[in-house]
């Protein structure tokens, strides 16, 4: 009977989930900060051409596009670290959970950045009093990648209690 149950529970395709959700984590925070760098890369060297003499405090976007790649990065280790030739199914969608949260985050805030990142570096080289103001809308894009940072972590713990 216990043999039974524990097929039940861990079936032999349990770590497919939590490869993809490994997969998920660092695909779509790459993607994110892929535009994000990419985009704000664009108005860093638009705005370059009319005043090189800011294009140092123009990269800041694309640092913090940077930045969430990481965090698919940091996830995306973390949940490897929990893989297992036999572990449950529970696991298993725990960390594809983790994966996409962190990932779809990060997508969503590489995007943000990414189009702030250009117009805000844009707009300061027109007007410099505009800098702060940019930086601060950068930052609270940044931070919905930093939430999806912190439900995955608070998921992939959640891994780990469970055995087979």
């Amino acid at each position: 009977m216990s043999a039974l149950v524990a097929t039940e529970y861990c079936p032999v395709y349990s770590p497919f989930f939590g490869v993809m959700g490994a997969t998920s984590a660092i695909v779509f925070c790459c993607f994110g900060a892929a535009y994000g760098t990419a985009k704000s890369g664009v108005g860093l060297t638009s705005m370059g051409v009319l005043r090189p003499d800011l294009i140092m405090k123009g990269v800041v976007p694309i640092i913090m596009a940077g930045i969430i790649g990481i965090y698919g990065l940091v996830v995306s280790v973390l949940i490897g670290n929990g893989f297992s030739q036999t572990m449950s199914l529970y696991a298993g969608f725990i960390q594809l959970g983790a994966g996409l949260s962190v990932g779809l985050a990060g997508m969503a805030a590489g995007f943000a950045v990414g189009i702030v990142g250009d117009a805000g570096v844009r707009a300061s080289a027109q007007q410099p009093r505009l800098f702060t103001g940019m930086i601060l809308v950068l930052i609270f894009a940044e931070v919905l990648a930093l939430y999806g940072l912190i439900v995955a972590l608070i998921l992939n713990t959640k891994a780990s209690d469970s055995k087979c």
